[in-house]
């Protein structure tokens, strides 16, 4: 194949790309059938920010470092892992039974 041919086919590629880009916006934007415009304006609130627990009895059992987290927000509950924390599950038992995919994903 020439180096004319190459580009002249390459060309009507890109062309026939954008025209059936072009065709396919038209399409969608005058005929939408799922009115996503009202689903947009519908959706849920958001959600309100983390309120720290300021109770008194609450206050002398945490560190500074805790105070400090709550609040800026970035406080987790339950430790690292989030809710319910917890320890690990790294028992030789439980270990026996998960392959190395398994456990590289619950180092991440």
């Amino acid at each position: 194949m020439t180096k004319t041919r190459r580009l002249i086919f390459g060309s009507v590629v890109v062309a026939s790309m954008i025209f059936g880009g072009v065709i396919s916006a038209a399409i969608f934007t005058n005929a939408n059938p799922l009115n996503v415009s009202a689903a947009a304006t519908a959706a849920s609130p958001a959600p309100s920010p983390f309120k720290s627990n300021e109770a008194t009895a609450h206050e002398a059992g945490e560190s500074a470092a805790q105070e400090t987290a709550e609040n800026n927000g970035t406080f987790r509950p339950g430790g690292p892992g989030g809710p319910g924390g917890g320890p690990s599950n790294e028992t030789a038992a439980h270990e026996a039974t998960e392959s190395a995919a398994r456990e590289s994903a619950e180092k991440t």
